[in-house]
């Protein structure tokens, strides 16, 4: 008789945090135009960028693949992060502009970077098969900040109405004094699956900003 002994999966651990997804914009037609080989120093370029400014604001990248990545912001810390969050997907949207610059001038391809933000509850979890699990988030809030990168354009960042609560709290704590990215509501939007639409704000690409 053999007896195999199985490790038990560790307890999912629930906190409080901002979760920020990026997704490279024009992907689809970058692996049409270019070989494999000559797409993956291209992706990692991109994924440094994302994970760079993460890391910077205090952020831990859970998952990266593809084109895209989901990171966390105050897991397991007293904040929220939202603060963090916002400053580090504007970081994204600036760094990246000047690599998208020179793939449209060296490749003529159009590219940009579309990011969602969304706090609340998420469930610290590691998820996998044996030999292979891995730490992410689970939860209605990964969900949500998902669908907001999805629908932002090119060179936006949404954030939804928990973070930009959250940021008028940093900035009553401070005397109200002005964040350094600026952002403007949008149109609620309607996300499949609930009963009721999202109050969402907009950092907007600059391009689309008219004073």
């Amino acid at each position: 008789m053999t007896v195999t002994r199985v490790a038990r999966s560790r307890a999912a651990k629930t906190t409080r945090a901002t979760v920020l997804f990026a997704d490279l914009r024009g992907y689809t037609a970058l692996a049409e135009r270019l070989p494999p080989a000559r797409i993956v120093p291209l992706l990692d370029e991109f994924f440094g960028v994302l994970a760079a400014a993460t890391t910077l604001h205090g952020g831990q990248v859970f998952h990266m693949a593809g084109d895209g990545m989901m990171a966390g912001f105050g897991v397991g810390h007293e904040q929220d992060g939202a603060q963090q969050a916002l400053h580090a997907g504007h970081l994204i949207l600036q760094n990246f502009a000047g690599v998208a610059a020179r793939w449209r001038r060296e490749l003529s391809i159009e590219t940009g970077v579309g990011i969602g933000l969304h706090l609340g509850e998420v469930a610290l979890g590691t998820l996998g098969p044996p030999g292979h699990k891995r730490t992410t988030l689970v939860g209605d809030t990964v969900n949500v900040a998902a669908r907001l990168c999805g629908r932002a354009r090119a060179g936006e960042l949404l954030l939804s109405c928990s973070v930009a609560t959250a940021l008028d709290a940093v900035r009553a704590a401070n005397g109200h004094v002005p964040m350094p990215v600026a952002f403007l509501q949008l149109p609620q939007f309607e996300l499949r699956g609930r009963t009721a639409p999202l109050d969402i704000w907009c950092v907007p690409a600059p391009e689309r900003v008219t004073f």
